[in-house]
């Protein structure tokens, strides 16, 4: 079972959901207070039921949000970024090699955020 885990950091408050196995699928922005960031945990958890955006082929079918956003950064790795209804974006990927990483890690998302526990890291 996945799980949010909230860490502060120099400039104020994140989270990380984690698979089961610990890996890292998606990191959120860093908010400025411990109630922001647990709405944004919430606006996850409603939010990832949304499609995938493919931005990396040539005809790209634009979708309603919520959805999540796959591309290819300046790095040439495939990434992922999921876009609530208002279009803001609350959780993003690390890179990955292969497009078949990243479409994992969206469904790792879908799968675990729902009901991933919240913990809470000094």
């Amino acid at each position: 079972m996945g799980k949010f885990v909230v860490k502060r950091t120099n400039t104020g408050i994140k989270f990380d959901l984690k698979a089961g196995n610990g890996e890292v699928i998606a990191t959120s922005e860093v908010y400025t207070t411990e109630a922001a960031c647990m709405k944004g945990i919430e606006s996850v958890r409603n939010n990832c039921v949304g499609e995938i955006e493919d931005q990396t082929v040539e005809e790209v079918v634009k979708l309603k949000h919520p959805k999540f956003e796959m591309y290819i950064d300046k790095a040439g790795e495939y990434r992922f970024r999921l876009k609530a209804r208002n279009g803001e974006i609350i959780a993003v990927s690390e890179g990955y090699k292969a497009k078949s990483g990243c479409l994992n890690g969206i469904e790792s998302v879908k799968k675990n955020a729902p009901d991933a526990e919240i913990v809470k890291k000094d």
